[in-house]
């Protein structure tokens, strides 16, 4: 018996270098190269400020699109990971313009529903998609309050190395996962402030010393969505 399971462990670690595609390998994505351990510690967030987000500007959807190997066209069909959306105050009839995408919520309807385990969320608080595991059910999508998953309907060319991808499974925001791993930021987050807006900051939640949760504590943010009860890892201000 112990011969027969080192014999499927050499198989099973021979299997996660075959290649699929040009520069995708079968691999989890949740297993990104970073030299710390990935533990409950830490828990990554978004914090957007809808004042400093200006209408018409689409910066974090381009930059999000270049960075992940997103078409970013116009078509049903076509995956986004991040949109701008426009919302109104009934009462007031003031308008705000804001990213969306995942949520990377705390309790992850997503999770929930899918019956493989391929949705899932990591110790740090990032929701993910196993594209090995998604049998493209779709009961995620359905789940998800924001929108935030997209289905890929036709075949994946050019893909980039670090963002393996494949028709017949559901996507979303990683928070660009494998950045983060390597100590960056997401792509979204970059670009915004490049482009002087700084109006989304990212950064571990849970420590007290970090930018976003000086950023948490000082204003009144809100979760889209509150009802729910998500415990969203993305925040607003001005909403």
């Amino acid at each position: 018996m112990s011969s027969r399971r080192g014999f499927l462990g050499v198989a099973a670690a021979g299997l996660a270098g075959v290649m699929l595609a040009p520069g995708v390998r079968l691999i989890e994505i949740a297993q990104a190269k970073t030299s710390e351990p990935i533990t409950s510690k830490v828990r990554w967030g978004m914090l957007v400020d809808t004042n400093k987000c200006e209408p018409g500007c689409t910066d974090c959807v381009t930059a999000c699109n270049t960075e992940n190997g997103l078409s970013g066209g116009t078509r049903p069909t076509d995956v986004q990971w991040i949109r701008k959306i426009e919302i109104k105050e009934v009462k007031t009839g003031r308008t705000h313009s804001l990213p969306m995408m995942c949520q990377h919520c705390a309790e992850p309807p997503c999770v929930d529903v899918c019956p493989t385990g391929a949705s899932f969320k990591r110790a740090d608080g990032i929701v993910l998609v196993d594209r090995h595991s998604c049998i493209g059910c779709r009961y995620c999508v359905m789940a998800c309050p924001y929108k935030a998953r997209s289905f890929v309907h036709e075949a994946v060319r050019d893909q980039k190395p670090d963002v393996p991808r494949g028709q017949g499974c559901v996507e979303g925001c990683t928070m660009c996962v494998h950045r983060v791993d390597q100590g960056q930021g997401p792509a979204c987050v970059e670009a915004c402030s490049k482009a002087g807006h700084n109006a989304i900051l990212f950064g571990d939640l849970n420590d007290p010393n970090s930018d976003i949760a000086k950023a948490v504590a000082r204003y009144a943010t809100r979760q889209v969505r509150e009802d729910l009860n998500l415990d969203t890892g993305v925040r607003y201000i001005g909403i």
